[in-house]
């Protein structure tokens, strides 16, 4: 993965072709992130995917996090891997309340299963995507069970030994 000094160099060539799209940029425990605005996210993902040199071609994971209390509150990260230079970097979109981004399907195949996951877990919607339906849960479930708001609590497990206070 690269560095903290070639992530910089990564993201000033990002900020050539796509002025304003890097927020920011981590390197944490031997992982580098790049933080990206969400409008822009696509953009800077085919930029990583096509342009000379850079070369990640892979998405090994998609994944969401919901970061309540603090704002913005959801962020859909991209885990990208070069396979030639066995590389990986982490880009991170950040996104509101209301959680909107563009599909990445169209870049990455696989990310479509792994968009309905974070669909049917946190409900951040995905524009364009071929079949944003559930995937984990029935389609009549109400609510998003991966968001920190979501009420903890259900119906009581049945054991053996409360079997008889069934009422």
């Amino acid at each position: 993965m690269p560095d903290a000094p070639g992530l910089e160099l990564i993201r000033g060539e990002i900020e050539q072709d796509h002025p304003g799209a890097v927020l920011d940029t981590s390197f944490d425990r031997g992982q580098a992130a790049l933080v990206v605005d969400s409008a822009q996210a696509l953009g800077v993902l085919r930029w990583l995917r096509d342009a000379p040199g850079q070369g990640y071609t892979f998405l090994s994971s998609l994944h969401a996090a919901d970061y309540l209390p603090a704002s913005p509150r959801f962020g859909v990260h991209y885990e990208l891997l070069n396979r030639d230079r066995v590389e990986r970097l982490r880009v991170k979109a950040m996104l509101s309340e209301d959680p909107k981004i563009d599909s990445c399907v169209e870049l990455f195949p696989t990310a479509e299963f792994q968009e309905r996951e974070a669909y049917d877990m946190f409900g951040i919607v995905f524009n364009g995507h071929p079949d944003l339906t559930r995937i984990l849960l029935p389609e009549d479930y109400v609510g998003w069970p991966q968001r920190r708001d979501f009420p903890v609590g259900g119906e009581p497990v049945l054991f053996t030994y409360n079997e008889g206070d069934r009422g």
